[in-house]
Parts: C-alpha cells; structure tokens; sequence
C-alpha cells in the first residue's frame, strides 16, 4: 500500500480483523455486483469507500424519481436525465474514490452474456429483483466455485446468506423453485430505506470478511426493521440430490428458463430475447410522429398512452404500463420490428 492508502484506510487497517494484510486483500479484490437498485447501490458505495480494487456494477434499468427514497448513489438530476443505474453509480463513487476502478455495464444478465459479465471476480454479490435471475448466478458461481451473497427485501423485511461453493448449500437447496402465486413487491406493499440498507450493509459486512480472508458464518438471517424481529438460523447442509449443486445441472446457465421478466417495482416487462443493435438517433426520428421521445447517449425512452417503452442501443425493452408479456411483445413488434 502506499502512504496515501494507508491514511485512507486507516481505521479499517485498525480494526484487528482486517489490519494491513486484509486492507492489502480488498484493494486486489474484484467484485460484481448485480442490479445497482436499492441493495446494490448501498453495497457499490459501501465496498467503493472501503478499497475494494474493482467493481463491476452490472445493471439493466434507469433511475427514476421513485428510485431516490431508498437507492444512496442517485440523485434528483440522474432521475430528471433518466440515467442508467450503472453509469450513475460509476459517476457518483469517482466523486469520493476515484482511486479504484468501477466498470458500469447496462445490460441484463442473460444465459448467452454471463461469461462475460461474471467471469474474472472473487465475489458475486446480489442486487437483483428476481429469482430467475437470482438462478442464473447461483448457476454460474456453482460452475465457476465463486462465493456470492444472495439479499432480497420488500416492505420492512430481509433476508441475506452467504453460498460458498463446496462448503454451504446453494440457492437451490434452500428454494429448490421460486415461490409459487402472487408475492409482495416493491410496487404492492412498498419498501422502506432502512430495510435495503440493513441488509445491503450486511451484505456488504459478508464481502469484506470473505475479500479480506475471513470465513463468514454460514447462516440465513432475517430483519423486519419495523418491528425489530432479527433471527439467524443456520444454514441446513447442502443437498447431495439438488439439481445444481448436488447433480450439477445449470438449467438457468443453460438458458431452459429464460424468458420475458416482470419487473420488481413497477408495472412493467423486458424484452430482453432480442440481440440486435438499434440506431437510437434514427429510431428516435422514426418515432417523434407518434408520442413523445427522450433520448440520450445510453437509451430512448418513447411514451405512448399509457405505455412508455425504453429501449437500449442492444435492442432490449423495458415495457411500462403493463405486466402482461403478450401486451409488451405486441408493442416492441409494432413500433421496433419483429
């Protein structure tokens, strides 16, 4: 470390369970983090301030006025402009450490893209607002033997766990299928500021003892901030016969589970089955006759009562105005092409 680091870090080098040789460890540490909302944005910023080298924030959405009450990296302005998550997240964390490197990826983490999102960090850490996707890097740390930190919260409840490849059950043995029925989300029972906190801080405390050497206790904890019920349970043993860590077979890195996505949050859909690049300045010319459009250098945003559709330079869509998946394909088709 040089002088200046060590001035930096200096009261995370004294805190005895880090010291100089874990501080050493974070600032080689790579880390991505999956979806820059309210639990990645807290983990981007809490892991940024404490010298993890690199951080890939990995995000497929924008920021929106809805977005500011829980998510700390955001502000009036990049909800005004519509920004990327990631690029907005990058620009915030060079304001109080440009010392490290952070690269911002606007993407959706698909089967066909995980090698290249994923691959080359120490840790995965979870931010994201689904299972499916949630899934997808259980696959791909199990195939790949890369620790990562599953989190999720809604109304004043979360819960967090770490899955260290090899040594704790997975996502699957836990939750071998995704809840079944109507569950809560962000946009039918809401979610408070402090819970996203809360549990992207304990996410956050979970990647700097692994980064910096230490083994963080194999347990599922759950916080209802509200009332202030905190409970830790131990982590049950990993499951000799569970599909991905037991028999090892990536349904969701293979891509047998893929499909459209309704988003936590908002009534909305992506379309993110197509891979093909888009003119935005020309698709925006073609439009502007039909409904209002906003672009800048990162995505078109289009409104059309009572849809609005953002669409990205890779050809996918987040569809606004409806969860019905039949309903957005028809849009994207109609006004983007089949």
């Amino acid at each position: 470390m040089t002088s200046q680091q060590r001035e930096r870090y200096s009261r995370q080098i004294l805190f005895a369970p880090i010291g100089e040789a874990g501080q050493e460890r974070l600032l080689a540490s790579r880390v991505a983090i999956v979806g820059c909302g309210a639990l990645g944005s807290f983990q981007a910023a809490s892991l940024a301030r404490a010298g993890v080298g690199f951080l890939r924030l990995i995000d497929r959405d924008y920021v929106e006025a809805s977005n500011l009450q829980r998510q700390w990296l955001y502000d009036e302005a990049d909800a005004a402009e519509a920004l990327p998550k990631a690029a907005a997240a990058a620009r915030a964390i060079a304001r109080f450490n440009s010392t490290i490197h952070v690269e911002p990826l606007i993407a959706d983490l698909t089967p066909a893209n995980a090698d290249d999102l994923l691959a080359g960090v120490d840790l995965l850490l979870d931010g994201t607002d689904n299972f499916e996707t949630r899934y997808l890097i259980n696959d791909f740390a199990l195939a790949h033997q890369i620790p990562w930190i599953y989190g999720a919260a809604v109304g004043s409840y979360g819960l967090t766990m770490p899955i260290l490849p090899g040594q704790t059950s997975c996502l699957q043995c836990v939750y071998p299928a995704p809840p079944s029925g109507a569950q809560p989300t962000c946009e039918t029972d809401g979610v408070l500021g402090a819970i996203t906190s809360t549990i992207g801080a304990l996410q956050s405390a979970m990647a700097l003892r692994l980064l910096s050497g230490s083994f963080p206790a194999p347990k599922l904890t759950t916080i209802d901030v509200w009332s202030g019920n905190i409970r830790q349970l131990d982590q049950p043993p990993a499951d000799p016969d569970c599909p991905a860590c037991g028999r090892r077979e990536f349904v969701y890195l293979d891509g047998a589970r893929r499909a459209p996505i309704s988003l936590c949050g908002r009534n909305a859909v992506q379309i993110h089955e197509r891979n093909r690049p888009l003119d935005l300045a020309s698709l925006a010319e073609r439009l502007a006759p039909l409904g209002a459009v906003r672009r800048n250098e990162f995505a078109l945003r289009f409104f059309l009562d009572p849809y609005e559709l953002t669409l990205f330079a890779d050809g996918r869509a987040i569809i606004k105005g409806t969860q019905d998946i039949g309903v957005a394909r028809s849009l994207y088709s109609r006004y983007i092409g089949a």
